[in-house]
């Protein structure tokens, strides 16, 4: 009879354990039920925080050189609306020459619909006319859905332009009080937990920097590989479309076939043959090759350090909460929160969870890495 005492012990640890692992899950489940109803004020919040750590390298050279904290700061978000800047006005400078073929476009969109149109009628028998009068009831209220879907693109407009305002004067808020805030953190935990804040405020501002540095540098490499290849094959506006593919780059797995998809459609309303079509694919299959083999593992690297599974889960749960916004921010969150993971107990085993297998180093497991290492 000796054994019970320690089943019982056994048992009453299972069930605290079982009960720690419930709260957790509990806390999950609140935390994004309320980013779910809170998004309009928790999106722009949270750009501007990721932003303001991807800045704050450039506040603190600014404040090196002797200037102080917030003209450093002002100075900082400006780059950034400069560098933003740039990037629209080459985009309009393109657009502006796509612009000037609508005429064209339009007439290979409506040849191209009289195609399908007399497909249809020689493969299934529906003629032209019952195929426009199928068409005619389907938009039932055509101008009055017109009408809607014009002030909806207003108000969406707005709205964008609403929470781009606030995300730069967060951005310049978090970067200017800065240290109010870790100040503020800090209090909150007890005094021999705050050598480990402090580790975890560096960690998470020193990945997020390393993390979005990499994913511009490489989004600027992308601009150039889609430059060059559209530019052979014969892409109308190629610079254009260049651009826009390494931009929806920002959103990992479909940004990249999103991108190819618009390229491909509109070169086919542009007149492109079934050569240009080839040579777009094959652009994209070779610069695919390149950005998996050689950019991401030298550019980005596994900087976050995190489990493709969970990446791709938590994009998911980033699309479903916040939409196209979440599926932006959802990967460096992720890497700050593994960081916070790996520094607090209760939460080591979803930090292991979530991280890669220990056996396979990301730097031992690609030749090419390998052989480019050795030889910088």
């Amino acid at each position: 009879m000796h054994f019970i005492p320690h089943l019982f012990a056994s048992t009453l640890t299972t069930v605290n354990n079982f009960n720690q692992t419930l709260r957790i899950l509990l806390l999950f489940v609140l935390v994004f039920g309320i980013l779910y109803l809170g998004a309009p004020v928790f999106i722009p919040l949270t750009f501007g925080a990721i932003l303001a750590m991807l800045l704050l390298p450039v506040c603190h050279w600014l404040q090196r050189r002797g200037v102080n904290n917030g003209i450093a700061s002002l100075l900082s978000v400006i780059c950034l609306l400069l560098l933003i800047s740039g990037v629209i006005f080459l985009l309009e400078t393109q657009l502006s020459d796509l612009l000037q073929d609508l005429s064209k476009i339009e007439k290979r969109v409506a040849s191209l619909i009289e195609g399908v149109k007399s497909y249809i009628q020689n493969s299934f028998g529906i003629s032209k006319a019952e195929q426009q009068k199928m068409i005619k009831e389907q938009q039932g209220g055509g101008m009055e859905r017109v009408t809607g879907l014009i002030t909806t693109l207003v108000g969406s407009f707005a709205g964008i332009l609403i929470d781009a305002i606030l995300v730069l004067v967060y951005t310049f808020l978090f970067i200017y009080f800065r240290a109010h805030f870790k100040a503020f953190i800090l209090r909150l935990l007890s005094r021999s937990n705050r050598e480990t804040a402090k580790d975890v405020l560096q960690n998470a501002s020193s990945v997020t920097q390393s993390y979005l540095g990499g994913l511009g540098l490489m989004i600027v490499m992308l601009w150039v590989m889609y430059g060059i290849g559209f530019s052979i094959v014969g892409v109308k506006n190629a610079i254009f479309f260049a651009i826009l593919c390494g931009i929806l780059e920002l959103v990992p797995f479909a940004g990249n076939v999103t991108g190819t998809s618009i390229t491909v459609l509109m070169s086919l309303a542009q007149g492109g043959d079934s050569g240009t079509i080839a040579g777009i694919l094959i652009t994209y299959g070779c610069v695919q090759l390149l950005q998996t083999y050689i950019l991401e593992p030298l550019v980005v690297g596994d900087r976050l350090n995190i489990n493709p599974v969970f990446t791709i889960l938590i994009i998911v749960v980033g699309e479903e909460v916040w939409g196209i916004a979440g599926m932006v921010v959802a990967v460096p969150l992720l890497g700050i929160f593994k960081i916070v993971c790996d520094n607090c107990e209760p939460l080591n085993d979803i930090g292991f969870l979530i991280g890669p297998p220990r056996e396979k180093k990301s730097d031992e497991g690609n030749f090419l890495t390998r052989l480019f290492k050795k030889s910088s």
